[in-house]
């Protein structure tokens, strides 16, 4: 594990901080669930204590559990075929509301 400290800031201001990291999983003494991220990983900025900051668009929570008295949790960018089907996606729901159209 490293002993670097990070700092995570979600779209809407959250902040999570005093993180560490193990591979590509942040760990957190702070309660994190799913909602924690829900809506909030269209920019993600993080953070190290050396003063390295990554700016992330479109982010993704692969999972967050409770392992070991701690909150373990991975973000991963979204692809652009993910992006891609999202787009397409909202496309389509739009073109079937415009056309009183029943999606199934």
């Amino acid at each position: 594990m490293e002993d670097k400290i990070y700092k995570i800031e979600l779209s809407d201001g959250t902040v999570l901080d005093n993180l560490k990291l193990n591979g590509n999983n942040f760990i957190s003494q702070s309660e994190l669930t799913e909602d924690t991220f829900a809506g909030k990983l269209s920019s993600v900025v993080i953070t190290d204590s050396e003063g390295k900051v990554e700016n992330h668009s479109n982010m993704a929570l692969v999972q967050v559990i409770f392992y070991e008295n701690a909150y373990w949790f991975i973000l991963r960018d979204m692809t652009e075929a993910e992006l891609t089907a999202i787009k397409n996606r909202a496309d389509l729901e739009y073109i079937a509301m415009m056309a009183n159209i029943e999606l199934e």
